[in-house]
């Protein structure tokens, strides 16, 4: 098989690797000329994260990337997506199949990815997601995980997932595209209450965030049109150790600098998501305490303004418990 990746950061060059290394398609990799991923992998030929196998082919040549391979995967900012798929979709991608590996809504539409992509004019039958759990660190040591491909069609969903699977990484057929993205999106918001509860000295919190953050990702699932259940699942519930606990998770390692007041510097798909999420909150009358909470602290806080970060944000969170007493199931 022959594959591209667009996007060379963290988790596009391990994409890369993993197609080459594991599975031995024939692997273009391409990034961004100049940009710090790109220019790294190309004059040392590995990131922090991979080695990349000498067969892997890397380019800042857009037009051979897309043209070159029957599958496009795409790895970049959730929130760059719309702006970079023009530059695709002005290539020929009519028998094209393109999977999305990235997690968040996007900001300001309220739009899933793959929303996001037809509408840029790739079309739904020929798209698909990947998401669940999962750190490169793990993963380059073989260490095992599961992992879901989702997508509107059927049988496209059934052929990745029995293409790309491998002793390394197990794959299910997801069945519910809204509720896998959505899931996949939100657990990323959590992550960032999940840091600034460990960077508050609050950790045993996090059972209690994982229950509560679970029901009400499923609450907006369900207004959205999809599968109740499917927070439960890979894409957000199974995805909660690698997000939540991990030394590894940035959008985690965010929320904990957050409450020391400290931006951290790396991507946090968590913080824009937090703001579509709450959107949709609006949009669909959906009662989302967590998500709104995240957006206050990322967004009307003072954390970063060198005020006393933990307090501000604890006192966001411990807002929480102030809410009225409800039954753990409510319809809303």
């Amino acid at each position: 098989m022959n594959v591209s990746v667009l996007g060379c950061g963290r988790w596009g060059s391990f994409l890369a690797w993993y197609q080459a290394t594991i599975l031995g398609n024939n692997v273009i990799l391409w990034g961004e000329r100049g940009r710090k991923s790109f220019e790294q992998l190309k004059s040392e030929g590995a990131n922090e994260y991979v080695t990349l196998d000498p067969a892997i082919c890397l380019t800042d040549d857009l037009a051979h990337a897309v043209s070159a391979s029957q599958v496009i995967i795409i790895s970049i900012s959730a929130q760059a997506l719309r702006s970079f798929l023009p530059g695709v979709t002005a290539f020929d991608i009519s028998d094209k199949i393109f999977v999305l590996c990235m997690k968040g809504i996007e900001e300001g539409t309220g739009k899933r990815l793959s929303e996001v992509a037809a509408e840029c004019g790739i079309p739904a039958r020929n798209t698909a997601v990947w998401v669940g759990p999962g750190h490169i660190q793990a993963f380059v040591k073989g260490i095992p995980n599961c992992m879901l491909i989702d997508s509107s069609n059927p049988d496209l969903t059934k052929y990745l997932a029995d293409s790309f699977k491998s002793n390394l990484i197990r794959f299910y057929y997801g069945n519910d595209l809204i509720g896998t993205e959505v899931g996949a999106a939100a657990k990323n918001v959590l992550g960032i209450v999940a840091g600034v509860l460990d960077g508050c000295g609050y950790g045993a919190l996090k059972g209690p965030l994982m229950a509560r953050g679970a029901f009400e990702v499923a609450s907006l699932i369900k207004a959205m049109g999809g599968n109740f259940n499917s927070a439960y699942g890979l894409a957000h519930l199974g995805d909660y150790e690698t997000t939540l606990f991990s030394e590894y998770s940035n959008n985690r390692r965010y929320g904990e600098l957050m409450a020391q007041g400290v931006r951290f510097t790396k991507l946090a798909e968590g913080v824009m998501t937090a703001k579509a999420m709450k959107e949709l909150g609006e949009k669909y009358a959906i009662d989302l305490p967590i998500t709104n909470a995240v957006y206050e602290a990322c967004f009307l806080s003072h954390a970063f303004e060198g005020g006393d970060g933990k307090r501000e944000c604890m006192q966001i969170i411990l807002k929480l418990f102030e809410r009225q007493t409800k039954t753990q199931f409510y319809d809303k």
